[in-house]
């Protein structure tokens, strides 16, 4: 499991314990939030397309097992990904 560090200013800090009892726990709260909301948007991508892909015979119970077998079929593409070939698509080499 990924371990990540953020960075803050001792300021910034400050700031948010002015509004926060803990602000660990506000950190992993919204980090839980943005994961929930990924992972809702990506069943809700990709659902139909394995509905509608003939070769799909069965759909994982699971969001984990559904994502995990999503990014295993060959026309996934992250993020990252996406993006790159968007730009080349609107920068096609000469």
């Amino acid at each position: 499991m990924p371990t990540y560090t953020i960075t803050i200013s001792d300021t910034d800090l400050l700031a948010l314990k002015n509004d926060l009892l803990d602000t660990d726990q506000w950190v992993q709260g919204a980090v839980n939030g943005k994961v929930a909301a990924c992972r809702k948007r990506m069943v809700s991508t990709w659902q139909p397309v394995l509905f509608d892909d003939p070769a799909v015979t069965s759909i994982p119970a699971t969001q984990d097992e559904f994502i995990t077998a999503v990014v295993a079929r060959a026309d996934y593409k992250n993020r990252a990904t996406r993006d790159a070939v968007e730009l080349t698509e609107m920068n096609p080499a000469e």
